[in-house]
C-alpha cells in the first residue's frame, strides 16, 4: 500500500505509554473512532512490540513508529522488523526514526554517538533501502559508507520478496539538518511538537525543499506529519507549559524560541533543568508563548483553529494529548468529523 499522506490532511493518534496487553483494544478504538493513523512512541516502552497487536486488530488504519530510535539500533535489525510488519499489515506499516541527542544515546542506551548525525542517519535509511531492495529483487548487498558497510546476505538469512515492498520511511527533526535530509532521503518527516506555523514556513519548509531539490524531487515528495500542542482545559494549559519549557531547555532545539526572540528565555529553562529546578520551568512560559506553540481554544471550536493553523502545512496532524477509550469520546467524535 502506497503512503496515503498526499491526498488531504489525515487525522493521527499517538498511542499513550502502556503495556502491550491493553493495545488490542486500543487499535480497535482508535480505528473505530474513525483516526487514519496511530503512532507509537519509545519512552517507556519499545516502539514496534505494539505493532503486530495493531496490525492483526485493526483492517485499514495506518500505523509506524514516531519514532524509533533509529541511533540504538543497527540498520538491519530495522529493515527486518519493518519489512515483516509491511508484510504483516498489508503495506499500512510506516517506519518512522528519530535521533534522539547525545546524553540519552550514549547514557540511556549505550551507543556511540555519531561525529555526524545527518550522515549516520542518511546511511542508515541507505542500508535499510539497501536491504529491501536485496530481498525484493535478489540483487547483490553492497553498500558501503562511512559507518556500514553491508555486504554479506545469504539465502539463510534471506526472508525473500514481500508483497508491500514500498515502506514509507519518515524521519523526525527540529533544525535544519535533518529537515534537508528528509528532503533528499525519506518519504515524510515528523515535526516536532515544539514548533510554530512560522517556523515551518520559514525554516523547516524551505530545508526539505533544498534537500529534495538536489535529489531531484519536490518538496511534495515528502509528507509533514505534525503532532500539536492544543489547550482545551484548565489543566491542558499547566500540563503544555510543563511540556513547551521541557522541551525549550535542550539546547538542540533552542532555534525554535530564538526565531521568535525568546532565545534568553530557552537559555534560562537549560540553567533551571541542569539544576534539576524543573517545577519552576513552567512559570517561564508567558501567555504569548503558551499561544504562539499551541492551539488554544474550546473543545468545540478546536477543529476549526487547528485547521485554521494547520491546512496548507501539515498532510498529517495528531494532538500531543492522547486518544483513551472511554474519555471524552465526544471530543474525539466532533473533532474527526469536523476535520474530516
Amino acid at each position: 500500500m502506497k503512503d496515503r499522506s498526499n491526498q488531504g490532511m489525515l487525522i493521527d493518534t499517538t498511542l499513550p505509554p502502556t503495556f502491550l496487553e491493553s493495545i488490542p483494544d486500543l487499535a480497535r478504538a482508535a480505528e473505530a473512532m474513525g483516526f487514519d493513523g496511530i503512532w507509537t512512541t519509545e519512552t517507556q516502552h519499545d516502539p514496534f512490540l505494539p505493532s503486530p497487536l495493531i496490525a492483526e486488530h485493526t483492517q485499514k488504519v495506518q500505523f509506524g513508529t514516531a519514532v524509533a530510535i533509529s541511533f540504538a539500533r543497527s540498520p538491519a535489525t530495522m529493515a527486518y522488523t519493518a519489512w515483516d510488519l509491511a508484510q504483516a499489515s498489508r503495506g499500512r506499516f510506516i517506519l518512522g526514526l528519530g535521533t534522539q541527542v547525545k546524553g540519552h544515546i550514549e547514557r540511556r542506551f549505550g551507543m556511540p554517538w555519531p561525529e555526524s548525525v545527518v550522515g549516520k542517519l542518511r546511511e542508515q535509511i541507505g542500508a535499510i533501502k539497501a536491504l529491501w531492495n536485496t530481498w525484493q529483487t535478489g540483487e547483490r548487498l553492497d553498500f558501503r559508507g562511512e559507518y556500514y558497510k553491508l555486504t554479506l546476505m545469504s539465502p539463510f538469512f534471506d526472508p525473500g520478496p514481500n508483497q508491500y515492498p514500498d515502506i514509507p520511511i519518515y524521519i523526525a527533526g527540529v533544525n535544519l539538518g535533518l529537515a534537508k535530509l528528509a528532503g533528499e532521503a525519506a518519504d515524510g518527516f515528523h515535526v516536532h511538537p515544539l514548533h510554530t506555523p512560522r517556523y515551518l514556513r520559514e525554516v523547516i519548509f524551505p530545508a526539505i525543499e533544498a534537500g529534495a531539490s538536489q535529489a531531484g524531487r519536490g518538496r511534495s515528495d515528502v509528507a509533514v506529519s505534525v503532532s500539536a500542542f492544543v489547550v482545551t482545559t484548565a489543566e491542558e494549559k499547566y500540563f503544555t507549559r510543563q511540556q513547551i519549557s521541557f522541551y525549550a531547555s535542550t539546547p538542540s532545539y533552542r532555534r525554535v524560541f530564538a526565531l521568535h526572540g525568546w532565545e534568553d528565555v530557552a537559555k534560562g529553562l537549560s540553567e533551571l533543568a541542569a539544576q534539576g529546578r524543573w517545577g519552576e520551568m513552567p512559570d517561564l512560559i508567558s501567555d504569548e508563548m503558551l499561544t504562539t506553540f499551541a492551539v488554544v481554544a474550546d473543545p468545540e471550536d478546536l477543529p476549526y483553529a487547528l485547521r485554521e493553523r494547520y491546512e496548507g502545512l501539515a498532510n498529517r496532524l495528531g494532538l500531543y494529548i492522547p486518544f483513551a477509550p472511554g474519555e471524552r469520546d465526544s471530543f474525539w467524535r466532533h473533532l474527526l468529523e469536523e476535520m474530516n
